[in-house]
């Protein structure tokens, strides 16, 4: 059906943002308003009152997100973050090898890793694991046809705790039967999916990140409290961060180069990139766990309000110059205590991006340098997009922005590599979470929404930092 509109709605902890496309992935409208979400309020207030605004500044018909047609019609799209978005736990064998396998796949199915177990669990172990709050626990142990002991234990543990998390089993397939039938004996909620780690040196993602993300939609987003019906669960199709990777991997094709994507948010500041690997790396076996290629790491200590007071922490540890500026010190206490606080004058604005800054330069190191002993950087030397997002970026002038983003582009002390020759733009209509949920969809209107976020490589257009 041609002349038709989609919507694309990103419900998160704060803000609700929706996004209007036509039938040619041209953006038509776009708003935002609160997302209501607390004790005694539902996100779908927030999803509604999004769509109210919507309707006034679209000039074409909005798709009404709660009618079941629209849903079905594939009209309405949306995804959330709301609740803190997806806490995931992994339980390994060896940390050095499964546990860190399923630590990169869980933080390439958008998820906040917020636990790692290796070797057999304990009694210690599991309270550790239980006072973390995991919404998912990805099992993972051995190599096909390799040692399931530890792997077997652990799921006994994990059926006999008294943790409710629905658990995705993606270790030992031989194991598998044994290890879904401990955890089912005690009504747990198990999906099996195939080996995160088939043979050494091998990490296969897709099975089980496609997993975590259906368990995610099927037992998490209903069961946080955020709505008082079944409806938005129904509505959701995937968990925001899980949204944004797909769109980086399709504006990636589009373009057909690396692309960097630095996401500085009021909690976290979350930095994806896809890269090609080139020489020794496209066949890289010196390491037991080979890197993803595309990936997304979530700092839960930087962010521009409630994780204000990390940002000057880590930007100390890293010896960042004015990390010790009381002013600026005094500026990420008062975001802390008031995550809706704006800066009322230049001066504000000044901290604000002060703290962006840093921010965003300790989020791309811990990107880019090695995770573990041993391992190389990752290679993004080669990138020829940095993109920048978050709303203080978003709402930045373009040249406040581009110095951002040119700090990152810069740094050259950090234990990484940056890109030598990136384009840095800012994504300032927030699309790349919309090119995500018409990835599987609709992806021709992906590609023509992506093409949208840096249409061309001469500096100027949407997003231009001039």
């Amino acid at each position: 059906m041609r002349g038709g509109t989609t919507l694309l709605v990103d419900v998160g902890s704060t803000f609700t943002k929706a996004a209007l496309v036509d039938d040619d992935g041209v953006l038509v409208g776009r708003t935002s308003a609160p997302t209501t979400a607390g004790p005694g309020r539902d996100v779908l207030d927030g999803v509604a009152a999004a769509h109210h605004a919507l309707t006034e500044v679209a000039r074409a018909p909005v798709p009404d997100p709660l009618s079941r047609q629209a849903a079905e019609e594939g009209r309405v799209l949306v995804c959330s973050s709301a609740g803190g978005g997806l806490r995931l736990a992994v339980v390994g064998y060896e940390r050095s090898v499964t546990a860190e396998a399923g630590h990169r796949v869980g933080l390439s199915a958008g998820a906040r890793v917020v636990h790692v177990a290796a070797g057999a669990l304990t009694s210690a172990g599991t309270a550790a694991l239980r006072a973390d709050r995991p919404d998912v626990v990805l099992l993972v142990g051995g190599t096909d046809g390799g040692n399931a002991e530890v792997l077997v234990h652990n799921a006994r543990r994990l059926a006999r705790s008294r943790l409710p998390a629905p658990v995705v089993v993606a270790g030992n397939v031989e194991a598998q039967d044994e290890v879904v039938a401990e955890l089912a004996a005690t009504g747990r909620r198990v999906t099996a999916t195939e080996n995160v780690l088939p043979r050494i040196g091998v990490v296969h993602p897709g099975p089980a990140r496609r997993a975590i993300r259906e368990v995610f939609l099927r037992h998490v987003i209903g069961g946080k409290g955020l709505s008082r019906g079944p409806r938005f669960a129904r509505l959701v199709r995937a968990a925001t961060p899980d949204a944004v990777l797909a769109g980086v991997e399709v504006l990636a094709d589009v373009r057909d180069e690396d692309v960097l994507v630095v996401d500085v948010g009021g909690a976290t500041t979350d930095v994806y990139s896809v890269v090609t690997p080139q020489g020794e790396d496209a066949s890289l076996r010196k390491q037991v766990v080979a890197p993803l290629w595309h990936a997304r790491t979530v700092e839960g200590d930087l962010g521009m309000r409630w994780g204000a007071p990390g940002v000057l922490a880590a930007a100390a540890t890293e010896g960042l110059p004015g990390a010790d500026d009381p002013a600026l010190a005094a500026w990420a206490e008062r975001a802390h205590a008031d995550p809706g606080v704006l800066p009322a004058d230049d001066h504000g604005r000044t901290l604000d991006l002060r703290l962006a800054t840093l921010a965003a330069l300790v989020a791309a190191r811990r990107h880019g340098r090695p995770g573990a002993p041993g391992e190389a950087p990752r290679p993004l030397k080669e990138v020829g997009l940095l993109l920048g997002s978050g709303g203080v970026l978003r709402h930045a002038a373009p040249d406040e922005a581009g110095a951002v983003l040119r700090t990152v582009l810069s740094d050259h002390g950090g234990g990484w590599t940056p890109p030598a020759a990136a384009q840095a733009r800012v994504d300032t209509a927030y699309l790349l979470f919309a090119a995500g949920l018409l990835a599987g969809p609709r992806p021709d209107l992906a590609r023509a929404v992506a093409g949208q976020l840096a249409p061309d490589r001469d500096g100027t257009g949407p997003g231009s930092l001039g």
